[in-house]
């Protein structure tokens, strides 16, 4: 399974509709849409510079709500939001959520909410709306705790390959690997996808050993900036991560 990410509004702020097609017709199962905001410190160079490129030519939360609109007309390919807690909040978090259901979103990673957060405040309002919350699960955490992510998130678990920003990296280290084996063994109920790092056929298909797919963004974004039609720089990607 393979989940593509890219910031809204990148390269070119009307491209969303476009990238989001193009994805589902070339081949990726899942597509993650990056809401850009100002200060993102999780995420490394390559996204953090598009995510500013973005607000620059003029994305918010709100125009990316309007150019998803009428994208369940167009493709069926599962749908996620992905950014930071501020932007969600100051927007209206029970607002937020409906415009989700309204444009047919059918997830959330939010990185910066607290699970016990999500759980106490925010899960009626996702029930309600009928949103997965995805949960990401760092390599350090204990068996105990990957537990309890498991049964507070949806959809699946975001497995982070290592404890860095975003950005491809090499292959898997022997602790990453160990990592991945002791998730496999927990016997975990939502499926598991590993970011981070992924930015290759040959990490793609690493990943795929160990877990049910992974999330390829970094990559994909640089691909974005190169010269040509988008709608062939994404056939040309994908096809180069599945074959």
């Amino acid at each position: 399974m393979l989940s593509v990410y890219f910031s809204a509004g990148h390269p070119n702020l009307k491209d969303t509709a476009t990238i989001i097609c193009s994805l589902a017709k070339a081949g990726a199962d899942i597509v993650e849409i990056g809401m850009p905001f100002s200060d993102p410190v999780a995420d490394g160079p390559v996204i953090q510079q598009s995510s500013l490129r973005a607000l620059k030519n003029g994305m918010s939360v709100k125009v990316l709500f309007e150019q998803l609109e009428d994208i369940r007309q167009q493709t069926q390919i599962p749908i996620v939001l992905m950014g930071y807690l501020n932007p969600v909040l100051q927007y209206g978090i029970d607002k937020f959520c409906e415009r989700c259901k309204h444009v047919g979103v059918d997830g959330l990673i939010l990185p910066d909410l607290p699970p016990e957060i999500f759980n106490q405040q925010y899960r009626t309002t996702f029930d309600k709306y009928n949103l997965c919350n995805i949960l990401l699960v760092p390599p350090q955490t204990s068996s105990e705790r990957i537990l309890q992510l498991d049964k507070w998130s949806s959809g699946f678990l975001y497995i982070v390959a290592a404890s860095s920003t975003t950005g491809a990296k090499q292959s898997f280290q022997p602790y990453q690997v160990e990592y991945f084996k002791r998730l496999e063994n927990l016997k975990l109920s939502n499926p598991k996808l590993i970011g981070f790092g992924i930015s290759s056929r040959e990490s793609f298909d690493d990943a795929c050993n160990y877990a049910n797919g992974a999330i390829i963004g970094s990559a994909f974004v640089k691909a974005l900036e190169a010269n040509g039609e988008i709608t062939n720089i994404v056939e040309n990607f994908i096809r180069e991560i599945k074959g």
